[in-house]
């Protein structure tokens, strides 16, 4: 079984050898893990494919003496080869079925996604994680559309599975994607294009944790973890009524058993929500 504690990720970092020319890309890689990026993606759009295949030997070596994940995009086949933890896909790639069938149960998969449609199939259909993006318009998706950070908000209120905002992110900007919703953090050109790229994973690292000390409406400054009709779910909802909406049931007729006991709707914002919570949802739909 594989080790759940990848969830608990912060700051993704995408291989982008574009970005710095004159530089090998393992040691820009290894700065990045140093400055505390906890997930590692090798990106290599155009490279033959043993090229990719040797990059991502590279990596793998570097990302097991760090002891985090390493996924490989679009290259199922070369992430099988290295024993990669995962790949991502594209709208456009193998669809997410035929994938989980090639490499099982314990890989991650992870989807790119451009709106909410398409983050909710993804979830629906067994992903891994979901990239929300691109937020901003940005080199590694040219003539893709930004989303917005209106998605991300989006995508925080309706997706339970983790979520990380990509595209265009800089330490300029990240604030605004946080305040919308986002709690994991994708950068390229900022961190491998910069001149030093731990500092500025500890930068976005920074702007992250201080993000996670603000609450929001109805929210704990707290994440907390609770189990939602028999999933792990981490929440800064501070009341039931938060939840609710955090998972896009507002308005829904709904029944919220809490710990056992129902929890009537004119009470859901006198409930608080507590780490190791458990909860079953049930939603009514049509005359049921």
């Amino acid at each position: 079984m594989r080790n759940e504690k990848w969830k608990d990720f912060r700051l993704y970092a995408i291989t982008g050898e574009n970005y710095h020319p004159g530089r090998q890309m393992i040691p820009v890689m290894e700065a990045a893990l140093q400055g505390g990026a906890d997930i590692v993606q090798l990106r290599a759009k155009n490279a033959p494919k043993r090229e990719v295949l040797a990059k991502a030997y590279a990596l793998r070596e570097l990302t097991l003496r760090y002891n985090v994940p390493l996924i490989i995009n679009d290259h199922i086949d070369v992430a099988l080869a290295v024993e990669a933890d995962g790949v991502h896909l594209g709208q456009d790639d193998l669809p997410l079925a035929e994938a989980r069938r090639i490499v099982g149960p314990d890989r991650l998969i992870g989807i790119s996604t451009h709106n909410i449609g398409q983050a909710l199939a993804a979830q629906a259909g067994g992903a891994d994680y979901i990239g929300v993006g691109p937020v901003y318009p940005t080199g590694t998706k040219p003539g893709r559309t930004a989303v917005t950070t209106s998605y991300v908000t989006e995508a925080a209120s309706q997706i339970s599975i983790p979520f990380v905002a990509i595209g265009g992110i800089t330490p300029n900007n990240v604030d605004e994607v946080l305040r919308a919703g986002a709690r994991r953090i994708c950068a390229v050109s900022a961190i491998v294009g910069s001149d030093d790229p731990a500092a500025a994973c500890r930068q976005l690292l920074a702007r992250i944790a201080a993000a996670d000390q603000q609450p929001k409406e109805g929210g704990s400054s707290q994440a907390v973890t609770i189990r939602v009709n028999g999933r792990e779910e981490r929440t800064h909802a501070a009341h039931v009524q938060a939840l609710i909406e955090q998972l896009g049931l507002g308005g829904k007729r709904i029944v919220v058993e809490l710990n056992g006991v129902i929890v009537v709707r004119h009470m859901w914002t006198q409930t608080p929500i507590a780490e190791g919570a458990t909860l079953e949802i049930v939603h009514f739909v049509g005359g049921g």
